[in-house]
C-alpha cells in the first residue's frame, strides 16, 4: 500500500472512530462544540473592539469609546435629554453628565432649554460634533467591511439569521 492510500485509510479509520465516539456521547461533544463556537464570537468581537478603541485612540478626534457612544445616541435622538441618555444607557447619570459636559466644551454638543421645563436641557450634535460623527461612522463601516471581507451577500445574511437565533436563545424571555 502507497504511503498516501495509508495516510488516507488511517484518516478514515480516525473519522469512523470520531463518529462512533460522538454517537456514544453526544451531550459533551455538542456540548464542547457550542462552547467553542461562544469563545470564537468572543473573539471576534474581542479583536472589532479592539481595532475599534486603537482607531479612536490613534484618530485625530481625540474621542473616547464612550464619548463616540453618547455622540451616536444624540445623533439618533436629537433633542434627547441626559435623563433619556441615562435610561437608555442604565449608566449612572453623574457620569454620563461629565461626559455631555466635556462634548459641549469641546463644541461638539449643543444643549438648548426646554421650552416646557426650564431645567431640563435638550442636546444635539453642533455642526462640528455631526462632522466627527460621520468620521466616525465611516470609520466604523470600514472595519465592518474589513471583517466581513469574502463573504458573500447570503453568506453574511446566513451568519446574522444564525447569530439572531443565539441571541434569541440567551434574550430572558418576555
Amino acid at each position: 500500500m502507497s504511503p498516501i492510500m495509508r495516510q488516507s485509510v488511517d484518516i478514515v479509520k480516525q473519522q469512523g472512530k470520531a463518529a462512533k465516539a460522538s454517537k456514544a456521547a453526544p451531550t459533551s461533544t455538542a456540548a464542547a462544540s457550542a462552547s467553542d463556537s461562544l469563545e470564537l464570537i468572543h473573539a471576534v468581537m474581542h479583536l472589532y473592539r479592539s481595532q475599534q478603541y486603537q482607531a479612536l485612540r490613534d484618530g485625530l478626534h481625540g474621542v473616547t469609546h464612550m464619548d463616540s457612544k453618547v455622540m451616536g445616541f444624540f445623533h439618533r435622538h436629537a433633542g434627547a435629554t441626559l435623563s433619556d441618555l441615562a435610561q437608555h444607557s442604565g449608566r449612572d447619570k453623574a457620569q454620563l453628565a461629565r461626559l455631555v459636559a466635556g462634548l459641549r466644551e469641546r463644541g461638539l454638543l449643543d444643549g438648548e432649554a426646554d421650552p416646557a421645563d426650564r431645567r431640563s436641557v435638550r442636546l444635539t450634535l453642533s455642526a462640528q460634533g455631526q462632522a466627527l460623527q460621520r468620521a466616525l461612522h465611516q470609520q466604523a463601516r470600514q472595519l465592518a467591511g474589513q471583517a466581513m471581507a469574502g463573504l458573500s451577500a447570503d453568506e453574511m445574511a446566513q451568519l446574522q439569521a444564525l447569530l439572531g437565533r443565539v441571541h434569541d436563545n440567551l434574550a430572558p424571555s418576555a
